[in-house]
C-alpha cells in the first residue's frame, strides 16, 4: 500500500507563520524538532503514524526552515513556542492534539502540555527528560558547570553572533561533526573531552570527532537537506532558543515544580548525555509525570533517537498512542 501523500503548508499563527508537513488522517499528532534540525527529523515517523491512523504533522519551529524568523531575541521565549503550537492546532481545524518533541522540542512539548492542557491532551518526550522549572537562574548554573579552561556550550551560545561566526562559514561540515559527536556509532570515546564543553578561546567544533564516515542514520542526501536549510536561514533563529533560558525561568515561575498530568511517554538513548546527566529527572517521573505510560532507555542509542532507532521509536509511539485513542 503506498504511503499517503505528504503535504507542505504554511499556516498563520499569532506570531507569524509556521511551515509544516502533514500526512494521514485521524487524531492529530504534532511533532516538534530540536537543535539543529527541522521537520525533516521526523521523516521516518510521518508515514508510519499516518498508516497507523493518525494525522501526523511535523513543524519547522520558529527560527528554522520556512517558518517565521523574528529579529528580536525575546521572540524565541518558551511562551512564544507554546503559542505557535496552539496556533498550529487551531489553524489545522483541530481542538486538541498529542504533542511529541525531541531535544529542544521536548521541553517545548512539555511546556505546551503544562501551560495548555486544554489543547495538548498527551505528550511524548524524546532524549531530553522533563524537569520542572526550578533551581537557580539558568545562566548562573551553566556558568558554574564550566571551569577555568572550558565553557559549557549553553553559555557559549548566549552571545549573539558568537556561535554563528563558528558555524556559518562551513554549515555542512559543522552539522556533520555535531551530528556525529552525539550519535552512538560515531561519538568520541568516553574518556575524550565532551563536545558540550568549549575550550576557552576555542570553538565547539574543536571537540567534534575526527572527520570520518557519517553516522549510520545520516546519508549524504539527508545532510544536504539540513545543510541547505541552514545555509539559507543562518543559525541565529535556532540559537536564540538558548538565549532565552533566563527569560523562560522568569516567565514560567508560576509553574515552578509543576507536574504534567496528561498521558506521557519518554524515550532516550543510553549513550546520550541528555539522558545520563538528567538521570535524577528520570527518577523523579512518578512525581513529575504521574500520567507516564512508559519510559524507555534504548541500548546503544545516542541523542538522535527517532533517526538512529526509527523502527523502535515508531513502534513505541504507535503502541503508546493507541493506548488512549
Amino acid at each position: 500500500m503506498p504511503h499517503p501523500t505528504q503535504h507542505h503548508r504554511l499556516v498563520d499563527v499569532p506570531g507569524g507563520r509556521i511551515h509544516l508537513v502533514e500526512q494521514g488522517t485521524g487524531p492529530l499528532v504534532l511533532l516538534v524538532h530540536g537543535f539543529p534540525e527541522s521537520w525533516y527529523s521526523w521523516r521516518h515517523q510521518l508515514p508510519v503514524l499516518a498508516e497507523a491512523g493518525f494525522r501526523a504533522v511535523a513543524i519547522d519551529v520558529r527560527g528554522y526552515g520556512r517558518s517565521s524568523k523574528p529579529r528580536e531575541v525575546d521572540a524565541y521565549r518558551m511562551l512564544a513556542h507554546v503559542a505557535d503550537n496552539v496556533g498550529v492546532v487551531r489553524a489545522l481545524g483541530a481542538e486538541t492534539a498529542t504533542i511529541v518533541g525531541h531535544d529542544w522540542g521536548s521541553p517545548i512539548a512539555a511546556n505546551s502540555a503544562l501551560l495548555r492542557p486544554d489543547v495538548f491532551t498527551a505528550v511524548g518526550l524524546l532524549s531530553v527528560p522533563y524537569a520542572p522549572r526550578g533551581g537557580p537562574r539558568p545562566t548562573d548554573a551553566f556558568a558554574m558547570i564550566g571551569g577555568a579552561d572550558e565553557e559549557f556550550y549553553v553559555s557559549y551560545f548566549q552571545e549573539p553572533g558568537r556561535a554563528e561566526a563558528e558555524i556559518e562559514p562551513d554549515v555542512r561540515g559543522w552539522l556533520a561533526g555535531f551530528y556525529a559527536g552525539l550519535s552512538a556509532d560515531t561519538m568520541p570515546q568516553p574518556d575524550a573531552p565532551s563536545l558540550h564543553f568549549v575550550p576557552r578561546d576555542g570553538r565547539m567544533s574543536d571537540r567534534f570527532p575526527p572527520t570520518g564516515p557519517l553516522p549510520s542514520w545520516l546519508t549524504e542526501a539527508d545532510l544536504d537537506v539540513y545543510a541547505a536549510e541552514f545555509e539559507r536561514t543562518g543559525l541565529t533563529g535556532a540559537l536564540n532558543r538558548y538565549r532565552n533560558v533566563d527569560r523562560d525561568w522568569e516567565d514560567l515561575a508560576p509553574w515552578d515544580g509543576a507536574p504534567i498530568t496528561q498521558p506521557s511517554l519518554f524515550i532516550g538513548g543510553d549513550q546520550d548525555p541528555s539522558t545520563t546527566w538528567l538521570a535524577d529527572a528520570i527518577k523523579a517521573y512518578p512525581e513529575t509525570l504521574p500520567g507516564l505510560g512508559s519510559s524507555h532507555i534504548l541500548d546503544g542509542c545516542g541523542h538522535w533517537v527517532q533517526q538512529e532507532r526509527a523502527f523502535e521509536v515508531n513502534r513505541l509511539l504507535v503502541e503508546w498512542l493507541r493506548a488512549f485513542h
